[in-house]
Formats: C-alpha cells, structure tokens, sequence
C-alpha cells in the first residue's frame, strides 16, 4: 500500500538509477538504438523497457526520393541521441535532433527555417502538432492523432509515405504546366493586339486564334494525366 510507480524515462525516474540500473541490465540495451523506459517503485529503478522501431521499407524509399530530388532530410525527435542516430543512419537522414520536447521542436522548426526557407514537417503525434502548426507546410499521417490531422495541411491517407512523392512530382509538374499556359497565353493575347493595330490579320482570323490558343492550353494542362501514383 501507498507505493509510488513511475514509468518513463531516465529522467522522470531519477536519471543516475536510471542509467546505472540500464548499465548493469543490458550493457547492449542502448548501443542497439532501443529506447528505455524505466519503471520505479518508491523511487528504487525495478525494471526496464527497451522499445525499438521498426523502420519501414516505404520510408527508405521516400528518403531515397527525396534526395534524389534534392531536398534535403532532417529527423526531429524525443528520443535519445544514440536511438535517434541508430534510425537516422538506417533510413539514410541527413541529419538529427534528438531528445526534442513539443517546444524545442519548434524551436529548431524555425531556425531551420531561418537557414533553409521553406520547411515541410512531417508528423503524426500530439507532440509534433506545435511544429506541424508553425511549419510552411504540415504533413499529418491519415492515421495519426486529432490534433496532428487538424492542424496538418496536408493529410497522407493510410499512413502511405510513398504518396508523398507522387504529391511532390504531382505540384511541380502543375506548376510548370500553369505556367507554360500563363506565357503562351500572354503571347498568344499580345500577337492578336499588335496585329489587330497594324491590321495584320482580319476578325474572323482573330477570333479562331485567341479560341485555338485556349484549345492548346486545355490540352497542355491535360498532360497532368500522364502522371501516376
């Protein structure tokens, strides 16, 4: 009766035990890049969990497109420095923030914002939804918290990295395209005016350019058909 458990990390539990107890436990626990959550009875460590992610191939993947289009891949986490590393270096990340409250991610959110520009965040958790919400662009996971998914601009159905790609080649294909049919259509407009003044070309011919020109844009703009997920 009126005993006092805790379980959390290192920290919570009383860090020194913490470490001591994980040290004379499993000397591999964390040199494995699991994360340990410690259990306390009366402020004496009784035991130790090591929790390890499963890094999935569709992940991988995404990493692997992402930098092929250049963008460049950083993982801000709670987790512990040595776990972080463990999962970075097997996804193939360039670069990691460990041991992140809410706050502090928000923290490095903006100051990679400052050396970066823009900044898409990707997250699924109640902790990642302050930096979802100050991120140019947040990314939620479809079957992520309430709060990630309504603070997120974007939502990935069925937890599907991979659809993040095709969005990414799917915007700038249509940004391209938007505006190929903004220039041909300001050329299009100013060749009609400087003849319709200098009385190059009549009004029935006029007419038939300034339509067949917004023929060749929608069929130009067709072309965002060719892309697949």
């Amino acid at each position: 009766m009126n005993q006092e458990w805790r379980i959390g990390k290192g920290g919570f539990v009383g860090k020194d035990a913490a470490l001591a107890y994980a040290d004379s436990y499993n000397p591999t626990l964390v040199s494995e890049g699991k994360t340990l959550v410690f259990i306390s009875c009366n402020e004496e460590i009784v035991g130790v969990l090591a929790l390890t992610d499963i890094v999935q191939k569709e992940a991988q993947k995404t990493i692997e497109s992402l930098h092929a289009l250049t963008i460049k891949t950083i993982m801000i986490t709670g987790d512990s420095q040595h776990t972080a590393d463990t999962i970075g270096k097997e996804l193939g990340i360039d670069s990691v923030i460990a041991e992140c409250l809410p706050e502090n991610k928000v923290t490095h959110l903006l100051a990679l914002q400052q050396k970066y520009g823009a900044i898409a965040m990707i997250g699924d958790g109640i902790n990642d939804a302050p930096a979802l919400a100050n991120a140019d662009v947040g990314i939620a996971m479809g079957e992520g918290t309430d709060i990630a998914i309504e603070i997120a601009d974007v939502i990935l159905m069925k937890n599907d990295l991979s659809k993040l790609i095709f969005a990414l080649k799917l915007s700038k294909k249509l940004h391209r395209i938007t505006w190929q049919n903004i220039i041909f259509s300001f050329c299009v407009i100013g060749f009609l005016i400087l003849s319709n003044f200098f009385q190059i070309i009549n009004l029935p011919f006029g007419v038939i350019g300034h339509e067949g020109s917004t023929i060749l844009v929608i069929l130009n703009g067709l072309r965002m058909l060719q892309i697949k997920a």
